[in-house]
């Protein structure tokens, strides 16, 4: 096994991680299963800082071991983004382009989503702040006034 010095060891994954990886991968048009790990990691504590209460444990429940620790171990942001900031915030963390990056969140989402479930999506998005319903693939829908 090739490893990279500079990066911790890690443990084998879990076969749903490994799942989640795959569909990530696939969705995205990844090259390798190291970006799609990437992608998965940037993302998820993107989501971990935004998403709040009985929505936060249930997706936690609901995806692979690893996800679920990149989701938690981050604290929430007291300052709400909405889905263009989302990803506008990642995009700085990493240094890539906000089209790049509006990608990996879309291809992660889906696979959220498919782990979620269309109940807990739908509560998520209730509480999140407007422009993530086409992150996760879905119309974003606004009450009539």
């Amino acid at each position: 096994m090739i490893s990279d010095r500079h990066a911790p060891t890690r443990q084998p994954y879990g076969t749903a991680y490994e799942q989640m990886l795959e569909k990530v991968r696939y969705e995205g048009a990844y090259p390798t299963r190291e970006k799609a790990d990437e992608a998965v990691r940037l993302v998820l504590a993107g989501l971990g800082r935004q998403l709040t209460g009985d929505e936060r444990v249930d997706l936690a429940a609901c995806l692979p071991l690893e996800a679920a620790r990149v989701l938690t171990a981050q604290i929430p942001d007291t300052r709400p983004l909405t889905g263009w900031a989302f990803v506008k915030e990642l995009a700085a963390r990493t240094g890539a382009s906000p089209a790049v990056t509006r990608w990996d969140t879309g291809s992660v989402f889906r696979a959220v989503a498919a782990h979620a479930g269309p109940d807990l999506t739908a509560r998520i998005l209730h509480q999140l702040p407007t422009g993530y319903a086409l992150l996760f693939g879905q119309a974003e829908l606004t009450p009539a006034a």
